[in-house]
């Protein structure tokens, strides 16, 4: 039993210094690629605009939920007049910045992690190598850069209609004062909130965008599949270890700043 543990703790220690050195190494490489800013515009389309609905969707019907949630739960102790302020710390601390990079990974991280195992999969990332262009630099770089650009703007839209999807709620639905609302919005919303946000997303494109491209680069190592299982199960864990890492990172920031 001490034997597989260790095992499987060396295997994950291992997987993490592989991730950090093809992050490293993608970076490096950034400033050798050619057409970096083409890269970096069309990674940017395919995180943000592409993306938007799914966002916009989500975070509205995030902030509705929270509206209706806050305001009963409020309404018992008779401080309805404070729906504004849960829901706006809910969407800027933690919720916000959690679910926007979630989304992000279902949509933009799962399509990178297949698009990078099937151009594994047919060699044209060998291709690229053989001749002479460095495949992290012209197919990871803008990715990562992307992300740092995408995922905090991504949040902001989020959080934005979440506010409004609680007002919706909390006004329309509930009685509750819009003036009062947003009042408790502003009065409740700081600086170091907005730093938190903004750092947590960030931070969360970052991880996640490494995490699926590092298993679409690498889905022909994965183990007991070839091909197209191949690039299936590397998109898959992609996408599941992106998710548990945001909800770990989310915890790890939040510790140090509360």
């Amino acid at each position: 039993m001490l034997k597989l543990l260790g095992g499987q703790t060396l295997r994950v220690i291992a997987g993490l210094g592989d991730l950090a050195l093809f992050t490293g190494e993608s970076f490096r490489s950034a400033g050798k690629s050619r057409r970096l800013g083409r890269r970096i515009a069309r990674a940017v389309y395919e995180q943000g605009t592409l993306c938007l609905p799914v966002i916009l969707i989500v975070g509205m019907f995030t902030g509705l939920v929270l509206g209706l949630q806050g305001y009963y739960v409020l309404n018992r102790f008779g401080s309805a007049g404070l729906l504004g302020a849960l829901v706006s710390l809910s969407l800027v601390r933690e919720m916000g910045p959690v679910l926007a990079a979630l989304m992000l990974v279902g949509q933009a991280g799962s399509a990178l992690a297949a698009e990078l195992g099937i151009q594994r999969n047919s060699e044209q990332i060998v291709a690229l190598e053989t001749m002479g262009v460095s495949s992290h630099g012209y197919l990871v770089a803008p990715r990562l850069i992307a992300a740092l650009l995408v995922f905090p703007l991504q949040t902001a839209l989020f959080v934005a209609v979440g506010l409004w999807g609680g007002s919706l709620s909390g006004s329309l639905l509930l009685g509750v004062d819009s003036g009062v609302y947003w009042s408790a919005v502003e009065r409740a919303v700081e600086a170091p909130d907005v730093r938190e946000c903004f750092l947590k997303a960030a931070t969360f494109g970052l991880l996640t965008i490494s995490i699926c491209a590092y298993h679409g680069f690498n889905a022909h190592r994965c183990r007991g599949a070839t091909g197209a299982r191949a690039v299936s199960a590397s998109t898959t864990r992609a996408v599941v270890h992106s998710s548990i890492v945001v909800l770990v990172a989310d915890y790890v920031i939040t510790s140090f700043l509360v």
